[in-house]
C-alpha cells in the first residue's frame, strides 16, 4: 500500500496534471478575442454580430476549461 505522504503528493500531481487542461483554452480565448478586434476594425459595421458570435464561441471555450477543472477537484477531494 502507499504511504500517506507519497499517496497526498500523487494527487496533488494529477489535479496539477490535470488543470493543463486549462491552457488549451485559455489561448483559444486569446486569439478568438484577437480575431474578433481584427474583424470589427476591419469593419465596424458589423461591430455586433462579430461580438456575438465571439461571446459565443468564449462560452464554449471556456466550458472546457471548467471541466478540466471538476477533474482536479475531483482528484482532490473524492479519491480517496
Amino acid at each position: 500500500m502507499i504511504d500517506g505522504s507519497i499517496e497526498v503528493g500523487l494527487k496533488a500531481i494529477g489535479a496539477g496534471l490535470a488543470m493543463v487542461g486549462a491552457l488549451g483554452p485559455g489561448i483559444g480565448i486569446g486569439l478568438l478575442a484577437q480575431g474578433a478586434m481584427q474583424a470589427i476594425g476591419r469593419n465596424p459595421d458589423a461591430a455586433g454580430t462579430i461580438q456575438a458570435n465571439m461571446i459565443l464561441a468564449i462560452v464554449f471555450t471556456e466550458a472546457i476549461a471548467i471541466y478540466a477543472l471538476v477533474v482536479s477537484l475531483l482528484i482532490v477531494f473524492v479519491l480517496a
